[in-house]
């Protein structure tokens, strides 16, 4: 083989690589969480729905490591310091201040409602929903901004093409349960989620950020 031929394989590789590991990232949550989950309303079905996320994940982390054989840290899966740890609370806190405006202003005064939506979930045991709220705040992360949003880039070559792409994706996921007037929730903790990514490249700053405001919303509710 050429030395020509080998830099034209090596530069397509990683295009593949990470293109392969995009569908496999997008093609697991595009599978129908939501309908599983809340249609059946069984706690058993529920939990398993929980382990096959987490299935998911871990799927993805051994592909990073095993396939594309690149460190967990491409993936913004570092050690946080004391500033990530810093921005992750502002982030959270800034969530929840816009959240709680949406709820308690934009909605009544649009005659939006997600009553029903809430109760359901409310119903369900405690365990169950702190296991939701953990898996989801490490899943997503790992998922849209870690895995997604890096390779996005590396791709396009654009940060903000790859935020605003896998912001956009993220926000949609959230649509089946909720319904059209959710998008403006997730869209607004979804744009500060994906600031914070591009700000401290840090998943787990991410991850804590998104646990708070899910901690507030289905725990402490």
């Amino acid at each position: 083989m050429s030395t020509t031929t080998r830099m034209i394989a090596g530069q397509k590789k990683p295009w593949l690589l990470g293109m392969a590991g995009l569908l496999l990232a997008f093609g697991g949550i595009s599978l129908p969480f939501g309908t599983w989950d809340h249609a059946l309303a069984s706690v058993g079905h529920m939990a398993a729905n929980e382990l096959v996320y987490w299935g998911l994940v871990a799927a993805l982390l051994l592909y990073v490591l095993l396939i594309e054989r690149r460190p967990l840290a491409s993936i913004g899966l570092r050690r946080p310091g004391g500033r990530d740890i810093f921005a992750a609370l502002a982030t959270g806190v800034l969530m929840i201040a816009v959240l709680a405006l949406m709820y308690l202003v934009v909605f009544p005064a649009l005659h939006w409602d997600e009553t029903q939506q809430l109760q359901t979930l409310t119903a369900v045991p405690f365990w169950l929903r702190f296991m939701a709220v953990v898996r989801a705040a490490v899943s997503e992360e790992i998922l849209f901004r870690g895995y997604a949003l890096e390779r996005v880039q590396e791709l396009t070559g654009s940060r903000g093409a790859a935020g605003i792409f896998t912001w956009a994706i993220f926000t949609l996921e959230h649509l089946g349960y909720w319904g059209w007037h959710h998008l403006l929730v997730a869209g607004a903790a979804g744009a500060l989620l994906t600031l914070l990514y591009l700000w401290r490249r840090n998943l787990w700053a991410n991850m804590l950020a998104h646990f708070m405001v899910d901690a507030v919303g289905f725990l402490l509710g």
